[in-house]
């Protein structure tokens, strides 16, 4: 008979990125529970908000990663910052009233975040029914700031790490972030990056894929993704990006699994059928987890405006062409592959010509990011939160 104490864990996935980084926590769940030495035994409960709709972008992911099937999906699917933060909200209260977890653990920075944050922040169990009065709020990759809130995804990290009880952070500047915002020190964790187990854990897999023979890739091949609202969102911001594409194209071929997002943008502004006349740009629909991997684990450089995307090409030591003027991730920069460009197209056409000839910088992996991340938070939920 098993007599260790029983710990509720309620883990929330809602878009593309969560998936990565709950695939390592499902997996750690099941490592922990395995140890026969251990007092606890924790009860995994997912939710899925459905943030991300798209097969390809969504249930994909799910058997990709041997992540179970989610206990719960609450299908909310697009909508405004507002409505969809709101949907979400209104949809995961009495979820966790009816399971009261004993604790609600969320990943990144996504609107699914930050909305199932504040419902565990202000909800109240029934008194006889749980020895909690709310669940206590576990935020995994927390302190990463891009000091920019005209970014949402900033808006939500922020605001999340302010409602959370316990902070896993991926990087030293998480921890650097966190204590000039005043928290704590026995509230923050200095992890690593569960994104990265999950890579590790997936790479042999990936590399068996058939992406290439399947998209037509064959030689060297940059992989490019866009979908950030500031460059994709209008034709002045579109436009010049789309023009830098076909000039890198003359150079290497271009994969481009386009974002839905972006694909109805490039229709809107009359700039798809041209790149589809382009015999150098290899146009895809969005792909699952291990084709992707296969992909950049591959290519020559990525360019793009994704945040995980440098972070994964850092520990591949991939270069990383980053299109935006700043990141949350500085240790991709300051010690990785990747190349914080900007949106100066000169800039980001030197910095693609210095990676094409062999003279891009020197990397390593950061500190932690060893596959064992999901484990150490585990394992420290556990030692803060059972009682």
């Amino acid at each position: 008979m098993d007599t260790r104490q029983t710990l509720r864990m309620m883990s929330i996935a809602g878009a593309r990125p969560n998936f990565m980084k709950l695939a390592a926590i499902a997996h750690a769940v099941e490592e922990y529970n395995g140890l026969t030495e251990k007092q606890v035994n924790i009860e995994h409960m997912i939710v899925h908000t459905g943030q991300h709709y798209d097969s390809k972008m969504s249930a994909n992911f799910f058997a990709d990663l041997g992540i179970p099937e989610p206990d719960v999906n609450l299908n909310i699917g697009s909508g405004s910052h507002a409505c969809q933060t709101a949907d979400i909200m209104k949809a995961f209260e009495p979820v966790l009233l009816e399971n009261m977890p004993d604790v609600l653990l969320v990943v990144g920075d996504v609107n699914s975040t930050i909305a199932c944050s504040l419902v565990a922040s202000k909800i109240a169990y029934p008194h006889e029914a749980r020895h909690r009065v709310r669940p206590v709020i576990v935020h995994v990759e927390a302190g990463l700031r891009s000091n920019d809130r005209s970014m949402p995804e900033e808006i939500n990290r922020v605001l999340t790490d302010a409602i959370s009880d316990f902070l896993f952070v991926t990087e030293q500047s998480g921890l650097d972030n966190l204590r000039a915002e005043g928290v704590a020190a026995d509230k923050m964790h200095f992890a690593g990056n569960v994104m990265i187990d999950t890579l590790i854990n997936h790479l042999e897999k990936a590399k068996k894929s058939k992406v290439k023979e399947n998209l037509g890739v064959s030689g060297e091949y940059v992989v490019v993704t866009l979908h950030r609202p500031s460059n994709v969102d209008t034709k002045e911001s579109l436009a010049p990006l789309i023009a830098l594409l076909e000039q890198v194209a003359e150079k290497c071929k271009v994969v481009f699994p386009v974002h839905p997002r972006t694909l109805n943008k490039l229709d809107d502004f009359s700039l798809l059928q041209h790149l589809r006349d382009n015999e150098n740009v290899i146009l895809s629909g969005p792909l699952g987890y291990l084709d992707f991997l296969n992909l950049i684990s591959e290519a020559r450089a990525v360019i793009t405006d994704s945040g995980g995307i440098q972070e994964e090409t850092t520990y591949l030591q991939v270069p990383c062409i980053t299109l935006r003027e700043n990141t949350e991730r500085p240790v991709t920069v300051s010690e990785g592959s990747n190349y914080l460009a900007g949106l100066d197209i000169d800039v980001i056409w030197s910095t693609f010509c210095s990676v094409l000839e062999g003279r891009g910088k020197a990397s390593r992996i950061p500190d932690l990011w060893d596959g064992r991340s999901g484990f150490r938070i585990v394992a420290q939920i556990v030692e803060d939160c059972a009682v």
